[in-house]
């Protein structure tokens, strides 16, 4: 199938690319083809439009292209380096003559096995690491934009959307991989909180505490080398960024929790609070926490549904549902 694809081709020969190469390595998510080279990443967006993203048109992949890059400089100025156009002349050529049908955006190469969900399996994630995300996620937060569009998304009326649409999107997993009785106490307790609340949340607003995140924060989007690199913010749709930014603290500390190193988290959300001197978050992070869980529950039972998987692979996907509710009831339990 790929063979039949020509940019994919193209982007498997050597002379496409303005520097040798080495090997090249296609990895492939639902949204992007990722062309791994010796020194350099290329990322080019499919084609696609799901709704909450669309990249349908070649101009609306260069604006997100765009986007990527200028939202990720934020954290990773040094990795992410720029978009480039891929032009057909005789053959398909990055920064080539003639017609530009793709762009993809570059980025410096990190070493895979320096990404923080590998090293925490290796027991090399110490508390003076956590310590510098922490201190990198608090000024990042100081300075990220807010305005009155983006305070919106941290009001309980969208708020509310949010939780009202995950639990819409899981009733058909009940006794799949959230029990019946877990999702209806779930449900009571998150309106429970949001009920008796209001106060809080609009304290949040005046406060500005709701900012343009990173709104994918956990330990799959961090490197960890000589300089600590939190990547791959989410930028097809600011509604998945514009949050609480308790929003992105509970994401990294329920990730933490989740690969059973609590005692990392823990100190994560302390440092975190000496750094941001948002002592208010405490309040809120056990929503933020279950909202994390939950969506993960969420997400990972969507690929029940998935002609494409396998029986074995929708036996796992079950079981880590499974635990990100089992997660999230815990959290709820505190609220």
């Amino acid at each position: 199938m790929l063979a039949r694809n020509p940019l994919v081709e193209a982007m498997l020969n050597p002379q496409t690319y303005p520097e040798p190469t080495g090997k090249i390595e296609l990895i492939q998510t639902h949204i992007s083809f990722v062309f791994v080279t010796q020194n350099y990443v290329y990322k080019v967006k499919k084609p696609v439009n799901f709704g909450f993203l669309d990249f349908s048109t070649l101009e609306k992949r260069r604006a997100n292209c765009e986007k990527e890059l200028q939202l990720n400089r934020r954290l990773c100025p040094e990795i992410y380096l720029e978009v480039v156009p891929i032009n057909q002349s005789k053959t398909l050529k990055i920064k080539g003559e003639g017609k530009t049908v793709e762009y993809a955006l570059k980025m410096k190469r990190l070493p895979q096995e320096c990404i923080m969900t590998q090293l925490l399996q290796e027991g090399k994630i110490d508390k003076k690491i956590i310590d510098q995300i922490a201190a990198i996620v608090a000024k990042f937060h100081s300075q990220a934009q807010t305005n009155s569009e983006i305070s919106e998304f941290g009001s309980l009326r969208t708020v509310k959307t949010n939780w009202d649409e995950n639990f819409t999107q899981t009733v058909k997993y009940i006794n799949q991989t959230v029990p019946k009785a877990d999702f209806e106490f779930m449900q009571t307790k998150i309106n429970s909180f949001m009920d008796t609340n209001k106060a809080l949340f609009e304290s949040r607003i005046s406060d500005k505490r709701i900012r343009d995140c990173h709104g994918d924060l956990h330990s799959g989007n961090i490197f960890v080398t000589d300089k600590i690199c939190i990547f791959d913010a989410i930028e097809f749709n600011d509604r998945f960024r514009y949050s609480d930014v308790t929003a992105d603290v509970a994401f990294l500390a329920m990730d933490l929790d989740y690969q059973k190193r609590t005692d990392l988290a823990d100190y994560f959300i302390a440092q975190y609070i000496i750094y941001s001197k948002d002592t208010q978050l405490k309040q809120l992070l056990p929503f933020y926490k279950c909202y994390r869980a939950y969506v993960r529950g969420k997400v990972v039972s969507f690929r029940l549904d998935d002609p494409n998987i396998k029986a074995e692979e929708k036996a796992a996907a079950t079981k880590e549902a499974s635990a990100y509710f089992q997660l999230a009831k815990e959290y709820a339990k505190s609220l």
